[in-house]
């Protein structure tokens, strides 16, 4: 009886931050739920005064608030009441109010633009239905002889879009300085000592904004190595068995599981018993990742389930989709950019002889050459030997590393001699990759996708790696956007297959979004 008392004591002392913590996390997402109801019906109003140009209320002499609504605004007043509903369901579906983890300015946009977009196309919808208008008037419901203005929800749209990011995006950055102060972060624990792993603890330890405290490293074996785990000023917290004493600790909230080998009856035990007190969240990290597509169909063989995988990543519409896209963004690039591909030129003339443009064999989509266009940012006649064995090791993974290990460089020749003046700038903001707007409205690029690899790289290549053939390379892609030289190659083909198996229209606006940042602080380093 003493030790059932004892324990429910504990528990009751344990639930207290636990309801402290659903409190701080609740309360803020109910202030921002308030926030847009109340723009949603805004923004409606002031689309049908924009309209419309007629009032909404009805206002009577002496009086401070509104009486009424006009007769005007009587048939939209339905949709007012249930346009906030809908929104505010819109975003809660894409996730705009999960306000702890990872998060992205451009995430963000891209969010709001799918729920918006579906709220517009669900409100057109009911209007539809409605077409012709009703009122309540002297406790009777009347139809009218009617029709919505469909302006009023092409500005509620817009508006409705411009206002959540705003919102959404002083909301960001609260979080950006809660975060540097050590708050909204996730307890996390990283379950293994290997490679993925490291590269776990890299990314959480480099990135704030993800929104992780990492507390410490658990061995998933046995006489596991954690040599390289400390070496990233890591606490070694224990082994797997110890993970369920670890959580309630240390008040973990996710675990990330980085080896694979662990025996799977012991795996679902220990999750199990973490799992009794907490609500934790599971993440594995597996190691073949590169091979295992993002793109998969469950599917049966009598009574065999099966998995089956996609050969193809993109097909039919999606293809024609991704097409489209490349040649209106192409053309308004070049529409919006010629006058400084004229100043370049003569620039790049100016400094040393040469061609302007430097057309350079590349390797496309299904091993297929091409001639890839780019601004010449060397001197003319310039040997690429050193070029050639730095990407051998590269590829191989032996001694690629240009720069420190706290400012790798990988892939490209520090310091290059090669460059010119105006070289160096223009590959630093990657300004010489312009003209490749050219190869994509020719059908040889996209601007998205995997960079374009010079054939004798290719030869080094082991076979899962050719996997970046499978789609059109591009000027911009998940590589360029999440570290570019400071990751290694098998990072980057990582980064190229996920992209490849994880095509979506709305990734490649994300991405594209997210070079914008990345060419304005010159991360492309050397």
């Amino acid at each position: 009886m003493i030790i059932d008392q004892a324990a429910v004591a504990d528990r009751a002392v344990r639930a207290r931050p636990r309801r402290k913590a659903l409190f701080l996390t609740a309360a803020p997402v109910a202030v921002l739920a308030l926030v847009d109801f109340i723009a949603s019906a805004l923004v409606f109003i002031l689309a049908f005064r924009m309209r419309q140009d007629a009032h909404v209320f009805h206002w009577a002499e002496s009086q401070f608030l509104p009486v009424g609504f006009h007769l005007e605004f009587e048939p939209y007043l339905p949709l007012l009441l249930f346009a906030p509903v809908v929104k505010i369901f819109c975003l809660r579906r894409i996730g705009l109010y999960r306000l702890r983890g990872e998060f992205a300015f451009s995430d963000d946009f891209i969010r709001i633009l799918k729920a918006s977009t579906q709220a517009f196309l669900v409100m057109v919808l009911i209007a539809f239905l409605f077409r012709q208008g009703f009122a309540v008037r002297q406790g009777r419901l009347e139809w009218l002889d009617f029709s919505f203005s469909r302006l009023i929800f092409v500005y509620d749209w817009v508006m409705f879009t411009v206002l959540v990011w705003v919102v959404r995006s002083i909301v960001r950055v609260i979080q950006i300085g809660f975060r540097s102060n050590q708050r909204n972060l996730i307890p996390t624990v990283v379950v293994g000592c290997g490679e993925m792993a490291q590269v776990c603890i890299s990314e959480i330890s480099e990135k704030p904004r993800l929104g992780y405290r990492l507390v410490g490293a658990v061995t998933a074996r046995n006489n596991e190595d954690a040599a390289a785990v400390r070496g990233y000023g890591v606490r070694l917290l224990g082994g797997f068995d110890n993970l369920p004493d670890l959580v309630k600790k240390y008040g973990i909230e996710e675990v990330l599981i980085t080896d694979t080998r662990i025996n799977p009856r012991r795996m679902f035990e220990v999750l199990m018993e973490c799992g009794r007190d907490h609500h934790i969240k599971y993440r594995v990290i597996p190691n073949l990742f590169d091979c295992m597509p993002g793109k998969t169909e469950i599917a049966t063989i009598g009574s065999l389930p099966m998995i089956k995988l996609y050969e193809e990543p993109l097909r039919g519409s999606q293809r024609l989709l991704k097409r489209s896209m490349d040649v209106v963004v192409s053309l308004l690039l070049l529409l919006t950019t010629w006058p400084f591909w004229l100043l370049l030129a003569i620039l790049i003339r100016i400094e040393s002889r040469g061609p302007i443009f430097l057309r350079q064999e590349r390797v496309g989509i299904d091993g297929k050459m091409f001639l890839m266009i780019k601004f010449r940012s060397m001197h003319a006649g310039t040997d690429d030997q050193a070029h050639r064995e730095l990407m051998e090791r590269t590829i191989n993974g032996r001694d690629a590393n240009q720069g420190t290990s706290d400012q790798p460089l990988y892939g490209k020749i520090k310091n290059d001699p090669r460059l010119t003046r105006i070289g160096s700038w223009i590959r630093r903001y990657s300004i010489d990759e312009l003209p490749q707007i050219l190869n994509v409205l020719f059908g040889d690029m996209s601007i998205v996708g995997p960079r374009p690899p010079i054939p004798y790289e290719v030869r080094h290549y082991k076979d899962w790696h050719r996997t970046r053939f499978h789609v059109r390379p591009g000027i911009t892609g998940l590589w360029q956007v999440s570290g570019r030289n400071r990751l290694h190659f098998e990072e980057m083909v990582r980064l190229d297959v996920f992209y490849i198996e994880n095509w979506s229209p709305w990734l490649d606006l994300k991405i594209m979004l997210k070079t914008i940042p990345v060419m304005l602080r010159g991360d492309n380093t050397y």
